[in-house]
C-alpha cells in the first residue's frame, strides 16, 4: 500500500458481524509473513485511546485475510516494532 496519494482506508467486520474503519499505518514483513498496523478512522486528537490495531495477512481461498494475533508476547513485540518505526517517521 503506497502513503502517496493519502491514507488507506479499510473496513473490517468481526465474528459478531460489527464492521470498523481502521487507517493504514504501516507493514512490516516478518519471516515471509506481513503484519498490518491501524488506528481507528474515527480517532481524533482529543481521544485519550489512540488504540493501535494489529493484524496478521493470510492468504484464504486464494484471497488476503486480515486475521488477529493471539500470542500476546508477540503482539507486544510487534506493537513495539512498528511504534519505533512510527516514531521515526514523525521525526523525519
Amino acid at each position: 500500500m503506497d502513503g502517496e496519494f493519502g491514507s488507506d482506508i479499510v473496513t473490517i467486520s468481526d465474528e459478531e458481524g460489527n464492521d470498523f474503519v481502521l487507517e493504514h499505518l504501516d507493514t512490516i514483513e516478518l519471516d515471509d509473513t506481513y503484519y498490518m498496523a491501524f488506528i481507528p478512522a474515527d480517532t481524533n486528537e482529543d481521544d485519550d485511546d489512540h488504540g493501535l490495531v494489529i493484524l496478521k495477512v493470510i492468504e484464504e481461498n486464494g484471497e488476503e485475510v486480515l486475521v488477529s494475533i493471539d500470542d500476546d508476547d508477540f503482539l507486544n513485540n510487534l506493537y513495539d516494532l512498528f511504534m519505533e518505526r512510527l516514531l521515526d517517521e514523525d521525526e523525519v
